[in-house]
């Protein structure tokens, strides 16, 4: 068991399955089980996969004034996490509706209200990041102290980075260059993404990089062992929604890597545990235990490299 600081982005999730994208115009569609409300972000779902896999975890993010705390801990949810550091000093809780369709394809709509502007009360944070072995920011503009302490605690820091692109980076930079593993999503470029994750980790010195490519699969980086490779998906289950998809991935990842310190069977892991969390409608279900992930593992790999689908490195 590890203990790891989060502070990110929590917000509120509507998603909508509809018949394709761009949706075509119609009065009204009625159709069940298709709208599903829940909490979620980057921070929030990295907070229950870390959970699930049986890590201790300080959560700590920002929501709305008037913000009722009970929908973050539903009751016929197994895992419950401490609300205690979520702080309700922002006008609004941030707020996405995630349309998508059969192909995977999604349509985002995003309103992040004042977060922009909020400032998280630093006092408390100095001990959490202490005693914790890792600490995993959004690159939210609150969350940018946090890495002067976790530098001071000698902690290493790994970021999820929020829609990235090119314009973006001097923004990101504080996030970028202390970092020791980054993660981000090719939603947003338009690049080459091997010579992308080459160019950031020449640039940054960064360990490990992440970069999820959705139903392609994924690039690892490895500074230490040399490597710079695509990994195929691997299947689980059948896709239900893939909104949080790389949350859970990431955590882990983190998860893995921080008992192993081997990448590239943390990947392994990561994968089978984004797979499974895709056949689950909500970014905060579909989480596998420890056992679960074990289980799936042996099943697919039976402990061994022979006949590995990832087995590429």
């Amino acid at each position: 068991m590890s203990k790891f600081v989060v502070a990110g982005i929590t917000q509120i999730e509507t998603i909508v399955k509809v018949d394709k994208i761009p949706v075509e115009y119609a009065n009204i569609t009625t159709c069940p089980d298709t709208i599903f409300t829940s909490a979620g972000g980057d921070a929030f779902n990295e907070s229950l996969a870390f959970s699930w896999l049986g890590d201790k975890v300080d959560f700590l993010s920002v929501v709305g004034r008037n913000q009722d705390m009970s929908v973050f801990n539903p009751v016929d949810r197994q895992i419950t996490l401490n609300t205690d550091y979520i702080l309700p000093i922002i006008e609004a809780t941030p707020t996405q509706v995630v349309l998508y369709d059969k192909t995977r394809k999604q349509q985002i709509f995003e309103d992040i209200k004042d977060l922009r502007t909020a400032e998280y009360r630093m006092a408390m944070v100095p001990p959490m990041i202490a005693s914790s072995d890792m600490v995993v920011l959004s690159n939210a503009n609150f969350c940018r102290p946090f890495i002067d302490i976790a530098k001071e605690y000698e902690k290493k820091i790994a970021v999820n980075i929020h829609a990235f692109n090119r314009e973006k980076e001097v923004y990101n930079k504080d996030f970028l260059e202390n970092a020791s593993i980054l993660y981000f999503s090719d939603d947003t470029l338009d690049e080459d993404p091997f010579d992308f994750v080459k160019d950031m980790a020449d640039k940054y010195s960064t360990d490990i990089i992440i970069l999820g490519q959705g139903s392609k699969g994924l690039i690892l980086y490895d500074k230490h062992k040399n490597i710079n490779v695509h990994y195929d998906t691997v299947k689980t289950n059948e896709v239900v929604n893939t909104t949080g998809a790389g949350n859970a991935l990431f955590a882990c990842f983190l998860h893995c890597y921080q008992e192993s310190g081997d990448s590239t069977t943390s990947i392994k892991n990561a994968m089978l545990f984004a797979s499974y969390k895709i056949g689950y409608m909500g970014t905060s279900n579909g989480f596998m235990t420890v056992d679960q992930l074990e289980q799936w593992r042996n099943l697919i790999w039976g402990g061994s490299h022979h006949g590995n689908p990832l087995s590429n490195l």
